[in-house]
């Protein structure tokens, strides 16, 4: 991987934790989503007329696409309902690099040296790690496990598309942008069924860091779908998963909170997978 990408998946990564660290809404989780999801859409408008257009075959990426991301936002949502989200997020979030390089190795061939399959590895490690307090997990069953299983299956699903549509469409930009506004179709059809016009009524108070969250999102998976047409998706998508470790960088030095010791091994596991990668 050239260092302009790595460093630029990395910065993407800061964004992720940084707009997970600013974003204090007052309201639950569904109607959050949707917020990010509107202003994501709102930025992508104006922007289309300046990039270039998606190739005609990505068309059918860019919809399927956008199904799976809103498709993830639901079970998330679902699976935060039923489980605790320090768990439920780790959990879901550390499987799909593995399952994308699984793909990656089985369906795409591509392959990997081991530096790069031990990064992997411990970058996952890690993030399953944040979901044991303590050492002790708590177990999920029933309908809380289907959420999460199926959370880490739409994420590893819409990396995928996501990576094999950029390359298709000949742009990352137009891609991502368009993506995004059917995300957001996605999600106010959603809404609108299953809540009713009334969750629109509760966004106007948080428009304000809603927008600063939405643009840090937008911009952090703007540069990973980039990322996607410059080196293999199972990397991007692994070293995507050190936003994490930027979020305890961030939660102990900026926000002042107490990070456990557990949650520093966490971190220099992720760490670990960074520099096998970079090595």
């Amino acid at each position: 991987m050239q260092t302009h990408v790595f460093i630029a998946i990395l910065v993407a990564a800061l964004l992720h934790a940084g707009w997970n660290s600013i974003v204090k809404l007052d309201l639950d989780r569904r109607t959050s989503v949707l917020l990010l999801a509107i202003v994501q859409a709102i930025v992508a408008l104006p922007i289309l007329p300046f990039v270039p257009q998606p190739a005609n075959p990505a068309w059918a990426w860019i919809a399927a696409a956008a199904l799976l991301h809103t498709g993830y936002k639901v079970f998330l949502v679902e699976a935060y309902s039923r489980v605790d989200l320090s768990q439920a997020y780790p959990l879901a979030r550390g499987s799909a690099p593995l399952l994308v390089t699984l793909f990656s190795v089985f369906a795409l061939g591509e392959t990997f040296d081991s530096a790069s399959l031990l990064g992997i590895g411990l970058i996952s490690t890690g993030v399953f790690l944040m979901a044991i307090k303590g050492g002790h997990i708590e177990r999920i069953q029933g309908m809380a496990l289907f959420f999460v299983i199926g959370t880490a299956g739409f994420t590893a699903s819409y990396t995928l598309v996501d990576g094999i549509g950029a390359r298709i469409a000949g742009t990352s930009s137009g891609f991502i942008l368009w993506m995004v506004i059917g995300d957001a179709i996605g999600m106010i059809a959603y809404t609108l069924l299953t809540s009713g016009s009334v969750a629109f009524h509760r966004l106007k108070p948080s428009w304000k860091t809603g927008t600063s969250a939405g643009l840090m999102s937008l911009g952090s998976y703007w540069i990973a779908v980039w990322a996607f047409t410059q080196a293999p998706i199972a990397l991007v998508a692994s070293l995507r998963e050190t936003s994490i470790l930027f979020a305890i960088l961030i939660s102990a030095f900026v926000l002042g909170e107490k990070v456990s010791r557990w949650r520093w091994i966490a971190g220099l596991a992720i760490f670990a997978g960074v520099v096998s990668i970079k090595a």
